[in-house]
């Protein structure tokens, strides 16, 4: 596998086309994958191919980054012919595209009844639609080879509904359902070989939660400490806890596997409060 040799061979010789790919989680996991073995695509709307780049020369092997939008098909399709030409094949998906909008979110300034509905219809597109229309596209490469995996990206507050975000809170509830739609249609009107899944992390420090989770002084905000004390693990998830479920659910190991949604959360979906 290139300049550096895989951990293990979990993921050897499979394709795998990650959306999302330059993102925090997107990038994680392709690394992750490619020392299990596998030669990665990273999609995204924004330098793809730098990541991609870097990729290459930090563990070597062909792996791509190629420019395209999760609610654009035509992109999609473009994205899937290119894959086929130079890697030949797709054996694994991951839904990575996804996140959150201000504008859609209730707090201080904006109550519920003042979120437009152009704010509800983005965050939906994003992360509903832009796990479909991929499944779509790729799933098909998937059909016509008869076995393959599909790993979404849902959500605890698909599990458990959170305060204020309201937008994404039901568009990953949709992920959720969809997954387990999608993991039946595939298994009994194509192939049993085909498998979807989905995790679903619970609160990770990120770019875009870090400011409600943490004050200026680095000090945990009066809602960081609220989820900490509803995680009975008592800590924030760290990008490792969720590489190794994301390996086990695309790799061999979970090939009885399919319409399950893994929560990683350090307790929280198991937690009352009491």
């Amino acid at each position: 596998m290139g300049a550096n040799k895989p951990m293990s061979d979990t993921l050897h010789n499979k394709v795998a086309v990650i959306t999302g790919g330059t993102g925090t989680i997107g990038r994680a996991i392709a690394e992750s994958f490619i020392q299990e073995g596998a030669t990665v695509v990273l999609l995204a709307r924004k330098n793809p191919d730098a990541v991609a780049n870097e990729l290459r020369q930090q563990y070597g092997g062909d792996h791509i980054g190629i420019t395209a939008d999760v609610l654009d098909a035509k992109s999609l399709t473009h994205a899937h012919e290119t894959i086929r030409e130079q890697l030949g094949q797709i054996d694994i998906l991951v839904n990575g595209a996804g996140g959150n909008a201000a504008s859609a979110t209730v707090n201080v300034d904006q109550s519920f009844f003042d979120i437009p509905a152009e704010a509800y219809q983005q965050v939906v597109n994003l992360n509903f639609l832009g796990t479909l229309l991929p499944c779509q596209v790729f799933g098909k490469a998937m059909v016509d080879q008869q076995s393959g995996v599909i790993m979404n990206i849902a959500s605890m507050a698909a599990v458990r509904p959170l305060t204020r975000v309201i937008a994404y809170s039901a568009a990953k509830a949709a992920v959720t359902n969809f997954t387990q739609w999608l993991a039946v249609h595939m298994a009994t009107e194509y192939s049993p070989n085909i498998r979807v899944n989905a995790i679903a992390p619970g609160f990770f420090v990120g770019q875009q939660n870090r400011k409600l989770l943490y004050d200026a002084d680095n000090q945990l905000s009066a809602r960081g400490q609220q989820i900490i004390d509803h995680t009975p693990m008592g800590r924030f998830g760290e990008m490792d806890d969720l590489l190794g479920v994301a390996s086990w659910l695309c790799g061999d190991g979970a090939k009885f596997i399919t319409g399950i949604v893994v929560p990683v959360d350090g307790g929280f979906s198991a937690f009352g409060g009491v």
